[in-house]
């Protein structure tokens, strides 16, 4: 009587595990790191710091990225949209911030 029962539970808990394709993923989390790929593929990013300091005098720091999918010409929607799909197994719940 025990082992049918321990088998029929198993054999739930192990459908149940396949129930969703990534696991428990954090929609919300997945979403806001594709908005930033998606933004990254709309052109180059960066800054720049001016300072001073007593000791050393002037300064001046560049910081300049540049993502491969701007540099293949990606639609940043295109990327934003198969980001989450790769990272929750579903489509966006709503369109990115960008």
């Amino acid at each position: 009587m025990r082992a049918p029962a321990l088998a029929l539970l198993g054999f739930v808990t192990l459908t149940a595990c396949g129930a969703a394709p990534s696991g428990n993923v954090d929609i919300v989390a997945a979403t806001a790191y594709c908005e930033q790929r998606a933004r990254a593929a709309m052109g180059p990013t960066g800054g720049v710091t001016v300072g001073f300091n007593n000791r050393s005098g002037p300064s001046a720091e560049v910081e300049l990225g540049v993502n491969t999918d701007f540099l293949r010409g990606r639609d940043p929607m295109q990327v934003y949209d198969e980001c989450v799909r790769r990272r929750t197994g579903f489509a966006p719940y709503r369109p990115p911030a960008l």
